[in-house]
């Protein structure tokens, strides 16, 4: 009989034996991938632990980044033509970074000495002991020194050579240590520098050493020093055979350095440098590196925010060998050069302003300060010049010279009388020489003792009679006189960005603040100018410009324009700003103007203004400054006389007479007008036209 389920069994014992075939396929197939395994394992061992050491240098890249700032260049200056009156050049200086000379530091720098020797390049250093034997100290050898601490309390501070003494193992604590010899402790740090061994003394070879590798020891544990900056201005030469010679360590930074273009106008310009000690918080919220130049006075501080620029910071990789394998902008910033900064100035105008200071003052016999001003009818600067020049006194007499005015100051006078109606222009004052109203003071008149005899306004601003203001000044009051000289811009800031002075008004409150008693009869003398009137002048010239425009008186400003480093873009414009206005009558204005135009066209400085293009009106001022001392001069004007286009200041300090200055001031007109306010192609010397 047939067993039913043979066929079964027959199917369950074939699945068996396929199942006992995959079983045994697959633990081969195990065992083998295990023993490739294991030989993958067994050769990185070989590779990695074995023999390790002797393939690393093979197979490892090396690469070192770096990180460098670099410094945008400053925005040039231009006059109001584009001519650049300050700019920038480059030159390169060498850096020494000892971390990458490793062991062979001191084979390195000796072989930078020899180079610097043979170029003739001078190297910078800062030890202070002899440069030859016998070894003295030739600075200060102080250890140690008193400081306050953030608590206010005195502590014992180490100088470098009291931490170079101690780092040298001279003492063990150089708070409390004397100074030692110098020819010991220069012994010792020979020592500890690695130039000469036990026993054996220093000679100038290593004094030359010595002197770099403590300029290094300063900077690595000094925090207030800067880079060590090893040598300045180095040519093409010495670069060219230290790269040749592949020494490590030494750097080439390229340095940007600020350059004026012209010998003139060095006080309005002014000077670039260094970030001082408490100025460092406002300079690092602006975010400027501590070690930024700066603009330090003039035009160079004043628009500093448009000429600083941005800097930037340069990533460099580098492979083992130094080559270069990759450079980059962090953060794609590159360095943005300052803006150009336009001024009002005419460069051919200041030149000429200030030859002539220097030649009218090198025919006084007692030399002293000087200055003139052109301003334009709308508070522009065309020419500004300060005698002593820059290089012998700093002091910009336009802006920081405080005068008093003299008889320039008659037209505020009769500008207050005529507007207050305290005279008319057909009202007289007769001139006897002497000034008789008061029983004392009785002052005369210039002409003294002589007389003007019979005076209207237009006649005593020509004639300068003191004996009419006398008069005129006594029945206005100080009040209304001073609330005019205010209104005129004269004791107030003019507003020019560069740094100016005040000066004074004289009256009650100013005699007060002196220190002096104010007495009634006072208002003679500072109705012509004297009594404790103190003015820039710039403050003349403005006061002057403020008149014959017909009474806006204008801020003062250098600036005309900025425009992009490219010169693409304007920036910013200057637009003329109105401080104040005076409400003069044109009758008024024309009488005031017409004394003028008489002294200069026909009085006796009129011979030095017949020949030019268009008229003038002037006034001249005689300045008294002490008893034993000679007067200063004062001369202001302004012209076209119908049409006003300049108005014009100077003072001489010890000048004598106003009238001295006329021919000064017909020079300026002349260069003024002879191109009729337009651009001449003539330029000064070491002027870069563009």
């Amino acid at each position: 009989m047939n067993d039913p389920f043979a066929f079964l069994r027959q199917q369950e014992e074939k699945t068996e034996k396929e199942a006992r075939r995959l079983r045994l396929r697959t633990r081969v197939l195990m065992g083998l991938f295990c023993g490739i395994l294991a030989g993958f394992f067994a050769v990185l061992f070989q590779l990695q632990i074995v023999n390790g050491e002797s393939y690393l240098p093979a197979n490892i890249h090396r690469t070192t980044t770096t990180r460098e700032r670099v410094d945008s260049a400053r925005g040039e200056i231009t006059d109001r033509y584009g001519r650049v009156m300050a700019a920038n050049t480059t030159s390169c200086h060498v850096e020494l970074n000892t971390a990458e000379m490793g062991a062979d530091r001191n084979e390195i720098i000796a072989q930078l000495l020899a180079l610097c020797k043979e170029e003739g390049v001078q190297w910078a250093e800062a030890l202070p002991i002899s440069r030859s034997a016998p070894w003295q100290y030739t600075g200060d050898a102080a250890l140690r020194y008193e400081a306050e601490n953030d608590d206010g309390e005195q502590e014992i501070r180490l100088t470098s050579l009291g931490r170079l003494a101690e780092a040298c193992g001279w003492v063990e604590d150089a708070a409390t240590a004397e100074p030692p010899p110098a020819e010991e402790l220069f012994s010792a740090m020979c020592r500890t520098f690695g130039l000469i061994k036990e026993g054996e003394k220093p000679d100038a070879a290593d004094r030359e050493m010595a002197g770099v590798l403590y300029a290094v020891y300063l900077r690595q544990y000094q925090i207030v020093y800067l880079n060590y900056v090893f040598a300045d201005d180095v040519g093409v030469s010495f670069i060219a055979k230290v790269k040749e010679r592949g020494l490590d360590g030494v750097e080439f930074k390229t340095d940007i350095t600020r350059r004026t273009l012209t010998g003139y106008a060095a006080h309005v310009l002014g000077t670039v440098g260094a970030i001082q000690p408490d100025e460092a918080d406002y300079y690092t919220g602006l975010g400027y590196p501590l070690d930024s130049v700066v603009g330090r006075s003039g035009v160079e501080l004043a628009f500093e925010r448009w000429l600083h620029g941005t800097s930037g910071t340069k990533v460099t990789v580098k492979n083992e060998d130094g080559a270069i394998e990759d450079e980059s902008w962090q953060g794609d910033k590159a360095p943005r050069a300052g803006a150009s900064v336009s001024l009002t100035l005419d460069m051919s105008l200041q030149t000429t302003a200030e030859d002539l200071l220097a030649q009218f003052e090198s025919g006084l016999e007692e030399e002293g300060g000087a200055a003139a001003v052109v301003l334009d009818m709308s508070g522009g600067v065309l020419a500004m010049a300060s005698y002593p020049e820059f290089d012998r006194s700093q002091l910009n007499r336009a802006t920081q010279g405080l005068y008093a005015p003299g008889s320039t100051f008659k037209m505020v006078t009769s500008t207050a009388a005529l507007t207050e109606g305290t005279i008319t222009t057909s009202d007289t004052v007769t001139c006897t020489g002497r000034y008789r109203y008061y029983s004392s003071p009785q002052p005369v008149c210039w002409i003294y003792p002589g007389s003007h005899g019979t005076e209207n306004v237009v006649n005593a601003i020509t004639d300068s009679c003191n004996v009419f203001f006398f008069d005129v000044g006594r029945r206005l009051g100080i009040a209304k006189l001073d609330e005019y000289a205010a209104k005129f811009g004269l004791g107030q800031l003019t507003g020019i960005e560069i740094d100016e002075a005040q000066g004074r008004i004289a009256g009650p409150e100013t005699s007060e603040a002196l220190g002096q008693t104010w007495y009634e009869g006072n208002i003679l003398s500072a109705s012509i100018g004297q009594e404790n009137h103190q003015f820039t002048p710039l403050q003349l010239a403005n006061y002057v410009a403020t008149l014959v425009n017909g009474g806006s008186r204008y801020q003062v400003h250098l600036l005309k324009e900025v425009r992009s480093a490219d010169n693409t873009q304007t920036l910013y414009r200057y637009q003329p700003q109105v401080l104040s206005t005076i409400d003069i009558a044109p009758e008024d204005l024309a009488a005031i103007k017409q004394g003028m135009y008489n002294l200069a066209m026909l009085g006796y400085v009129s011979p030095y203004f017949r020949d030019l293009p268009v008229e003038v009106g002037c006034k001249t001022g005689t300045a008294e400054v002490g008893s034993s001392s000679t007067a200063n001069a004062v001369f202001v004007c302004f012209a076209p006389y119908d049409d006003p286009q300049v108005a014009v200041c100077l003072v001489a300090e010890k000048g004598a007479s106003g009238g001295n200055l006329a021919q000064m001031a017909a020079g300026i007109l002349k260069q003024y007008f002879a191109t009729d306010g337009a651009l001449d192609t003539a330029s000064g010397e070491n002027t870069l036209i563009r």
